[in-house]
């Protein structure tokens, strides 16, 4: 499969791009444990079937030291038992956070209310904009169908 859109090669798509790239690395140094930004993108990028970011963030998950059952696992994580409180608390708002348009109220009072019970308003400012950030770059990929499977771990971190 090709992509669509290269977008290194146009000036505009390079720029905007590398922007996002630099957004990335920030939210990296961000307060929010590793495993959890991991968890949290490749949950997102699940539900959006990006190929890309679930290439990228398994990877990345596993260079960080994550296990493979909990990597397999993130599709089914309400049924697992590997996974932290906190963390649970985190993918119900990633997903929450993702399928916006599939519920009425978008994200639930209770489901805000479980996270902020794990993460203070640093770690939330960063969960928040960390779902945001794989939506957007979930929708870039989707749209220019950017193939999956060569992700080399830290090429963009």
């Amino acid at each position: 499969m090709d992509a669509r859109l290269d977008f290194f090669a146009t000036e505009t798509g390079g720029k905007l791009i590398k922007s996002l790239m630099t957004l990335g690395r920030e939210l990296k140094s961000m307060p929010l444990p590793v495993a959890t930004q991991e968890l949290v993108s490749l949950r997102v990028s699940q539900i959006n079937g990006c190929a890309v970011c679930i290439d990228m963030h398994t990877k990345e998950a596993a260079a960080a030291g994550e296990s493979a059952l909990r990597l397999n696992l993130v599709a089914a994580w309400r049924e697992a038992t590997v996974y932290t409180e906190a963390e649970r608390a985190a993918l119900a708002l990633a997903e929450e956070g993702t399928r916006i348009a599939d519920g009425a109220g978008g994200v639930g009072d209770e489901v805000w209310a479980k996270a902020a019970e794990h993460y203070d308003a640093d770690q939330l400012a960063a969960l928040v904009t960390l779902i945001a950030f794989m939506n957007l770059a979930n929708r870039a990929n989707v749209i220019t169908r950017q193939p999956a499977g060569g992700y080399v771990a830290g090429r963009f971190h």
